[in-house]
């Protein structure tokens, strides 16, 4: 059975967070290859996206000439504010151009909550109200009502970027209610990699975040097309 599973990742170019995230709970999948897309300095509006996908496909072509086990995309904003009909574009613009099974965090977030039974959610992101929008139209499309919303509403990548795991787990606690059904952590800049476990301790409830719906997707990609991936 082949273990070595090339793969490309494809991030805004702001993003920190998702690569060793990825690599620590997906070990098979280091080292990454980064695409990194051109993005303006504040949070995504609807308005930029023509020029996002644009950017991203750009991003992707210095690497097309190589072959890929798997290619995550992991523009999360882009992916909610687009809706399913546009992110599902992008995922096979990504795949005709690398050849590549193709994983998206914003469709990874949806399979992960219906694979739980996740009809409802608490969410807390970064995003500012254009994307929250975005985000609860998304996934109230695909069947998962929002019960409860807060962010930070970061207004620029670098109020994004200094975000800490302590300020996630103050205000996902601070999220919750007492008729929660599940959490979800949304952005894929967001640090979570030790926020979930303490989460999911002390709520007792389904918690994910972008970054570990996309790597509990990734694993099942790779695992049906016969590799051996582990999880952590």
């Amino acid at each position: 059975m082949p273990t070595h599973i090339k793969t490309l990742i494809v991030v805004p170019e702001n993003n920190s967070t998702m690569e060793p995230e990825i690599s620590a709970l997906c070990p098979a999948l280091a080292p990454l290859a980064v695409a990194r897309v051109k993005r303006p300095p504040r949070t995504l509006l609807l308005e930029d996206l023509p020029a996002y996908a644009g950017a991203t496909l750009d991003a992707v072509a210095p690497f097309t000439s190589e072959r890929w086990d798997l290619l995550i995309y992991g523009c999360t904003a882009a992916g909610f504010l687009g809706g399913p009909g546009s992110n599902a574009v992008m995922v096979e613009s990504l795949r005709e151009r690398t050849g590549a099974p193709v994983v998206s965090t914003a469709g990874a977030v949806v399979d992960v909550l219906r694979e739980g039974k996740v009809a409802e959610t608490a969410v807390v992101t970064p995003y500012l109200q254009p994307v929250n929008d975005g985000l609860r139209a998304y996934l109230e499309a695909s069947g998962i009502r929002v019960e409860t919303l807060n962010s930070f509403f970061c207004k620029t990548t670098a109020e994004l970027g200094s975000v800490t795991e302590e300020e996630v787990l103050d205000l996902a606690r601070r999220t919750v209610t007492k008729q929660s059904k599940s959490l979800f952590l949304a952005c894929s800049q967001l640090p979570t990699l030790n926020a979930i476990a303490q989460l999911r301790r002390e709520l007792d409830i389904p918690v994910w975040s972008s970054i570990q719906a996309t790597a509990w997707a990734s694993a099942r990609a790779m695992i049906s097309n016969g590799f051996e991936v582990r999880t952590t």
